[in-house]
């Protein structure tokens, strides 16, 4: 990893948990939407969360360990978006770039984590 990369990274993951805050803000009030909308916001806002954690880790097992919970969250966080989109809650168009990013993220994650592995063998 280049020397900005991190700091990029960590400023994305960021910027997506908040999108991830005002797309919850933004649902309607029914019990289904605040339902799948909170899994949402849990998962969303988590992903940056487990990146620092990462870049903080004592071993390279750790810092692995640390990347997968964020990719399991990014897979979660893509799994409420697809229903809010599938259950007809939002519009898939509103949503389509926020899902973009979900599969960018989980790209560059496995990255990371793929050239960590290969480092380390």
């Amino acid at each position: 990893m280049n020397r900005n990369q991190p700091e990029d990274l960590k400023t994305r993951t960021r910027r997506f948990a908040l999108r991830i805050i005002k797309l919850y803000s933004a649902l309607p009030k029914s019990t289904v939407a605040q339902v799948l909308g909170k899994q949402m916001l849990r998962s969303g806002t988590s992903v940056g969360a487990h990146y620092r954690e990462a870049m903080r880790a004592r071993s390279t097992a750790e810092f692995i360990s640390k990347v997968e919970g964020g990719l399991q969250e990014l897979e979660e966080t893509s799994y409420w978006l697809e229903l809010l989109v599938e259950s007809k809650i939002m519009d898939e168009n509103r949503l389509s770039e926020l899902m973009g990013e979900t599969e960018q993220l989980t790209a560059i994650l496995v990255t990371c984590m793929k050239n960590t592995k290969r480092k380390r063998t």
